[in-house]
């Protein structure tokens, strides 16, 4: 009786335990679940307390998400690289490839750039009242100057006003030469002397020009150029009635020229004042091809002013440059002489007999 218990009791233990095991293979697994984290305060600094990178979020599966550090790195990597643009690429090509904005290239810096052209500066504090004269100036220009001038072209043949041109240019040769002598050009004042002689002669009183044929060269100097040479480097701009663009050195110089002109040598009144008559009309028609540059300009003074003392600052300093011309406008080199009113040409002046 005991020993059929005993065994009765075997089979149910063996049985339970059978269907148990059955069972835990048969129900889900129970998740894991992570201690959850600490909040982490992101303005705390780099080495207070445990970081995000330190932790990382068991899931349910087991697999274990990256920490926040690390994401971003991933994610970055993950981003596909933008191709260079033909403009990017042009722009490589030329300045490099470090110049796509890697490392901040600056063209202003950039070294190999030329150095910007600092333009002159006028000197002119008169400005206002220069203004004024210049208005003064272009009306008679306009009712007076002008009109002659145009007369004088239509009625004298080019061949008799290229004369009448070589004729005032070679009567201010002798003051040329003395103004280079001062200015310690002994060579060119006797090439000045020497035109000044074999155009008087062989040129027929100077309405030929001979001496430039025979390749003597021909420059112009005055006491104003001296002034400048002696040391007057800077002087203010003025605008003289009549006369024109002038500075205070140049009118100085202009008043030393004046009892050397041979012009105001001349006896007869109507003889000389009808000399300087044509020598004005004559300075004007010249200037006519600068008519069309001036009618442009939005400023006609600036302009005037301007052209006159880049002009005035070649025949001045222009010998030592070794003959550089290309710092003036070709408009500019084409007039070998000063573009303003002689004062030989103005009757009533210091130095009239």
């Amino acid at each position: 009786m005991n020993a059929r218990l005993a065994s009765l009791g075997l089979v149910l233990l063996l049985t339970s335990g059978c269907a148990h095991q059955a069972a835990n293979r048969d129900a889900p697994p129970t998740p894991v679940v992570a201690e959850t984290a600490p909040p982490v305060d992101v303005a705390a600094p780099a080495d207070a307390g445990t970081t995000q990178s330190d932790t990382a979020m068991v899931v349910a599966d087991g697999d274990v998400a990256p920490a926040a550090g690390d994401a971003g790195t991933e994610v970055a990597s993950a981003a596909p690289e933008q191709a260079p643009t033909d403009a990017e690429q042009d722009f490589a090509a030329i300045y490099g490839e470090t110049a796509l904005g890697q490392e901040g290239y600056d063209p202003i810096a950039d070294p190999t750039l030329p150095t910007p052209v600092v333009a002159p500066q006028s000197y002119d504090p008169w400005e206002k009242y220069n203004r004024q004269m210049h208005r003064f100036n272009n009306a008679v220009d306009r009712r007076v100057a002008k009109p002659l001038a145009r007369a004088y072209v239509k009625v004298v043949p080019r061949p008799v006003r290229l004369g009448v041109s070589n004729f005032f240019h070679n009567l201010g040769q002798p003051v040329s030469a003395l103004n280079a002598l001062l200015q310690g050009k002994p060579k060119q004042a006797g090439q000045s002397l020497g035109r000044f002689l074999m155009n008087s002669t062989l040129g027929l009183a100077g309405l030929f020009d001979p001496a430039s044929a025979a390749k003597i060269p021909n420059r112009s100097e005055d006491f104003g150029q001296t002034l400048g040479k002696w040391g007057w480097k800077r002087s203010r701009y003025v605008e003289l009635p009549l006369f024109g663009p002038r500075t205070v050195r140049d009118t100085l110089g202009m008043l030393g020229d004046a009892p050397l002109s041979p012009t105001r040598r001349v006896g007869n009144d109507v003889t000389r004042i009808g000399l300087q008559g044509l020598q004005l009309v004559d300075l004007r028609t010249q200037l006519m091809a600068t008519d069309s540059l001036r009618e442009g300009a939005t400023d006609d003074y600036a302009l005037v002013r301007d052209a006159w003392l880049q002009r005035r600052q070649y025949q001045i300093h222009g010998d030592q440059q070794n003959g550089n011309t290309a710092e003036l406008p070709d408009y500019l080199q084409d007039m070998e002489d000063d573009p303003t009113v002689p004062v030989n040409a103005m009757p009533g002046l210091p130095g009239t007999p």
